[in-house]
């Protein structure tokens, strides 16, 4: 939304803070300024009000409001240009005439409707300071009237309408849902089929405008208008949403009914708006039609000081709560730490105590955070299905087991599903077949592994005819044992290695010890090599003369396989395997880091076996 700042200043009798400070205000407590922009002896801001906001912020008075918070500036009027008119409206008051205007509401999408026509006014350009107001923000100004309307709705955050009386069949407005095979030439000259889902403002015979989206050029205002009917209406949200993305029209309006705006505003407005309309063209003021079928309730949010300061983890004292209310001029009412505050009705984002919770804190500021996290005491189901599989996960671990998941689909069993790739069709009623096959894939990988035999584990997910069932599989080359995860659990429950204390001993263990590095996707090498040492010689010499000689190819550390001692020498026999992340190794590659390294172990008088 584009705002003036001397739009603004309209507002307040003290001098603003400059352009930078009210938008870094802004942003560390209400909404992301967008971009700032000087133009001419004014300042524009382009803020992103979110929806929660959108009710009460998508107008220059709303921003006002923000900024007297953040500053702790006061405001000095309702609306920003009752300076600039510089009128009194009492005398006009006094002299409304009595209405023949009648107005009937048809359906509930209709919250509140007021009608007011002003007679024999005059239609005109606008004086320059409204001309000027609207430009700054990017809005054309069309005629005197049509202007108030569009000045009135970016001041204040209501949209208004304007309809020529003398179009009308009668001095009578309906507001109804469309009917089929109606249509409505809107003021873009777009003409859009009407239906029963519509909502619609008529006279008489003929629809005049799409409630609460866009006028119809029936009674469009013009040069030649005499008498108007102002409207100040509210549709409903979620209706009004509906049919603009029904009719593909998105106007100013829409983005504020569809957002909500509470009913109680329309009466200050078409006040703003008489006065306005008064001043700029005249005329003969009738009284204000008004049909609130169902008036908006008053509202009051109960929260205690200790609530507030629980849920931000604070300190703050009553002071410092009453002077956030103050500020944002809330009437409260306070007993013994509790306050009791009337929400004012613009406000449609405050439901409950959490909410006037995070007022606080906006504005008072998020840096006076303070930096902790909260103490939180869960419950813990010792008997859920997480805590048992933790439980055996970590005991399978601690037995040198490595866990491991194989594929849950198979190329044969007793559950079949529609497609699934590779041909593999059904879904598996064991976890033993796929273990074998892991032993298996895994052998050929124990130099990488540094193991000297493969124990692995699965816990997953069986699919049997009439159940499902998670498992636990777990063995070696020789042997693989299966059982469901209860009768795991409860054999080792048997033996007394299953406590109440369990559960946070096995999340205590769940650690990372080493970072992960990617493997290589190239076959490795490994060579052996085995070598006399002195008696007296230690055995980390001839490690650390393999890992130095072995270059980068070396992949994981010498791995000691055999040891013997004979005639006073000890043999050390040592596993090295060579691995390259780029390509595939030949033994015209390694052949000449073993030869370095058997040079290398006859310079230290030992021998190579």
């Amino acid at each position: 939304m584009k705002v003036s700042y001397n739009w603004l200043q309209n507002y307040f009798e003290e001098k603003l803070p400059t352009p930078e400070e009210i938008s870094e205000g802004i942003i560390f407590h209400s909404f992301e300024v967008e971009d700032i922009e000087k133009s001419g002896d004014d300042t524009i801001f382009d803020i992103k009000v979110l929806p929660d906001r959108a009710h009460d912020c998508l107008s220059h008075w709303g921003i006002a409001k923000e900024i007297s918070a953040i500053f702790d500036i006061k405001i000095s009027s309702s609306n920003g240009f009752v300076k600039i008119i510089n009128q009194e409206i009492k005398d006009l008051k006094q002299n409304n005439l009595p209405s023949d205007l009648k107005i009937k509401i048809e359906d509930d999408k209709c919250l509140r409707y007021m009608g007011r026509v002003v007679r024999n006014i005059k239609i005109g350009e606008s004086p320059d300071w409204l001309k000027e107001k609207l430009k700054s923000i990017g809005q054309k100004p069309i005629n005197n009237i049509v202007d108030a309307a569009n000045f009135i709705m970016y001041d204040l955050g209501q949209p208004i309408h304007s309809f020529d009386l003398d179009k009308l069949e009668n001095e009578s407005l309906i507001i109804r849902n469309g009917k089929e095979g109606e249509t409505i030439t809107t003021l873009d000259k777009k003409e859009i089929k009407l239906d029963d889902s519509i909502l619609v403002i008529a006279d008489e015979k003929y629809p005049l405008a799409i409630a609460g989206i866009k006028g119809g050029t029936k009674a469009e205002v013009d040069f030649n208008t005499k008498n108007i009917i102002i409207e100040v209406a509210n549709f409903n949200p979620t209706s009004t949403r509906k049919t603009s993305k029904k009719i593909n029209i998105l106007t100013d309006a829409v983005k504020r009914y569809e957002n909500e705006i509470t009913p109680e505003l329309c009466s200050s407005v078409m006040e703003a708006m008489t006065v306005l309309v008064y001043t700029l063209s005249g005329g003969e003021v009738e009284n204000t039609v008004d049909i609130y079928p169902r008036k908006t309730e008053d509202r009051v949010i109960k929260v205690t000081l200790n609530y507030i300061n629980k849920r931000l983890g604070s300190d703050f004292s009553k002071e410092d709560i009453e002077k956030v209310w103050n500020k944002i001029n809330f009437i409260y009412r306070e007993n013994d730490g509790e306050y009791e505050i009337n929400i004012p009705f613009l406000r449609l984002d405050l439901t409950g105590p959490h909410d006037l919770t995070e007022e606080v804190i906006r504005i008072l500021g998020y840096d006076k955070l303070i930096e902790k996290l909260p103490v939180i005491k869960i419950e813990q189901n010792k008997n859920n299905i997480f805590y048992k599989t933790l439980f055996v996960r970590n005991k399978l671990l601690n037995d040198g087991y490595s866990e491991v998941m194989t594929y849950a689909f198979k190329d044969k069993g007793d559950i079949e599903v529609l497609a699934s790739a590779n041909g593999k069709n059904f879904l598996r009623n064991n976890l033993a077949d796929g273990l074998r096959e892991s032993v298996k894939l895994n052998t050929l990988n124990l130099p990488l592994l540094d193991m000297s035999e493969i124990k692995i584990f699965e816990i997953g997910t069986i699919f049997l005819v009439d159940r499902e069932e998670i498992r636990v599989a777990y063995g070696n080359k020789k042997e693989i044992k299966e059982m469901s995860l209860d009768e795991f659990v409860a054999s080792l429950d048997s033996s007394k290695e299953f406590s109440p204390n369990t559960f946070d001993q096995a999340q205590e263990e769940v650690t990372v010890k080493n970072s992960f590095k990617m493997w290589s996707l190239y076959p490795f090498i490994s060579r052996d090599i085995a070598v006399w040492v002195p008696f007296d010689e230690n055995k980390e010499k001839l490690f650390n003369l393999l890992k130095e000689e072995g270059t980068n190819l070396l992949v994981k550390d010498p791995y000691l396989f055999d040891s013997f001692s004979k005639e006073g020498r000890n043999s050390y026999a040592y596993r090295l395997v060579f691995q390259s992340y780029e390509k595939t190794l030949t033994d015209e590659e390694i052949n000449p880091i073993m030869e370095k390294i058997s040079a290398k172990i006859s310079e230290f008088g030992w021998q190579v076996r």
